[in-house]
């Protein structure tokens, strides 16, 4: 989906990301799901929509460790 098609989305990025061009934005949807864009393409670029089970998932990855580099 294009970031231009989630008109009214209110996006956000960590607190913690710097202004490098290396950041993503998520945007939680009225539906419950969840829009994830890179900053990069100042909202013209294409976005990722997640289901709320798979941003759970995602969620739960995150806590757990999954995704750190070894």
């Amino acid at each position: 989906m294009m970031s231009s098609e989630l008109t009214g989305a209110v996006w956000r990025k960590s607190s913690r990301s710097q202004n490098n061009g290396q950041c993503v934005e998520v945007a939680f949807l009225d539906d419950g799901r969840v829009a994830m864009r890179d900053t990069k393409d100042s909202g013209n670029g294409p976005a990722l929509v997640f289901t709320p089970g798979e941003w759970a998932a995602f969620e739960s990855g995150v806590v757990d460790g999954e995704f750190r580099r070894r």
